[in-house]
């Protein structure tokens, strides 16, 4: 909204044309979503509290967690509120990657909604069937596949693979198959990873932050020559997404960190995985994703591996599943597990940088 005012003020004054600046739109959406999220967090918190939507704590989980019942949740309503108002404000949004990002984010972010308001709401414990959960999330994910794949260029739909410099496969009707899978299952991914304060939102703050500089060389035609990249010239608008995802992110941290104020519930995690999935493939890093996202990955196999020993052996590989509910009941306490999480996490980001002069 902002690049087009400034366009238009431009014509009057030339100092307007700040607002065509990649790095000067970044630095701001990141201050407009962080302040946003600060201003908005204790409105929001109140509001919940007064409406009694509160998180339900399992009997059969930690200990520790019971007396987390109550707390506020359905706060990921502030992230992705925060995020969608700095896009507007600081992307150009005739961009057709914006366009794609925009569409998931509220499609993902209304299937979580649905399943917090049948739990904390409607009292009932089950949330969204599992199947009509999947469903709508495989809508949601195949139209996006499937536009994706309308509107690509042949370089647009070929994989990249981590520390390989001269091998990129043509995907073809693959790339579709491939889309979907990293938007719905990462979108699940941090939905499990989901389970202590602040443990999932950090993860996503850096990996978010790292895909900002993966959009930036992708969509820069002399970067990307000069690290053997494809050229993507929209997806440097992506800049800005990924930067209003730290600024929102950081915003409810504040009010996250343990002990938390408030959870960000399934609306945050389901959307905010799609998103950073959906991100992995516009920058053409999917499986770049899986090495800074390893802390999801590590989560969600923690759970198909518990569920298929348990079903095959009649037996369990970890106390609880997922796996930092294991370290929990290991006598580990909650901000031990987080940290030590979040700086595996930081590591993993690390390494995934490096792909990009390692190839």
């Amino acid at each position: 909204m902002l690049v087009w005012l400034g366009q238009y003020l431009t014509e009057f004054y030339s100092g307007f044309n700040v607002f065509q600046y990649l790095t000067f739109r970044a630095i701001f959406a990141t201050l407009t979503a962080l302040i946003a999220s600060l201003y908005l967090g204790p409105k929001l918190i109140r509001y919940l509290q007064n409406m009694q939507i509160g998180q339900t704590v399992r009997d059969d989980g930690p200990e520790s967690h019971l007396s987390k019942s109550g707390t506020p949740t359905m706060g990921g309503i502030l992230i992705l509120g925060t995020i969608l108002l700095s896009v507007l404000l600081w992307t150009d949004l005739t961009n057709s990657y914006v366009q794609i990002v925009i569409f998931v984010t509220v499609s993902f972010g209304l299937i979580g909604f649905v399943d917090d308001y049948r739990k904390v709401i409607r009292k009932d414990a089950n949330g969204l069937i599992a199947r009509w959960k999947y469903f709508w999330q495989t809508v949601a994910g195949l139209g996006t596949a499937f536009y994706l794949y309308s509107i690509s260029a042949p370089a647009d739909t070929t994989l990249l693979i981590p520390f390989v410099k001269e091998v990129m496969p043509q995907l073809g009707l693959f790339y579709i198959v491939l889309t979907y899978f990293v938007i719905v299952g990462t979108s699940n991914a941090v939905n499990l990873t989901d389970g202590l304060d602040g443990l999932a939102i950090v993860p996503t703050i850096l990996v978010a932050g790292a895909f900002a500089v993966f959009a930036y060389v992708t969509g820069n035609v002399n970067f990307s020559a000069y690290l053997n990249l494809p050229h993507i010239r929209e997806v440097s608008e992506i800049v800005v997404v990924c930067t209003s995802i730290v600024g929102a992110g950081l915003g409810f941290l504040w009010f996250n960190t343990y002990p938390a104020q408030v959870f960000m519930g399934d609306v945050g995690s389901l959307a905010l995985g799609a998103l950073l999935g959906v991100i992995a493939v516009l920058v053409k890093q999917e499986l770049v994703l899986f090495i800074m996202g390893g802390i999801f990955v590590v989560e969600t196999l923690s759970v198909i591996l518990q569920v298929g020993s348990y079903k095959l052996r009649a037996k369990r590989i970890f106390r609880m599943a997922p796996i930092h509910h294991h370290y929990e009941l290991k006598g580990w306490p909650e901000p031990r597990v987080i940290v030590r999480f979040w700086i595996i996490s930081v590591v993993l980001v690390l390494i995934g940088l490096a792909t990009l002069k390692l190839r």
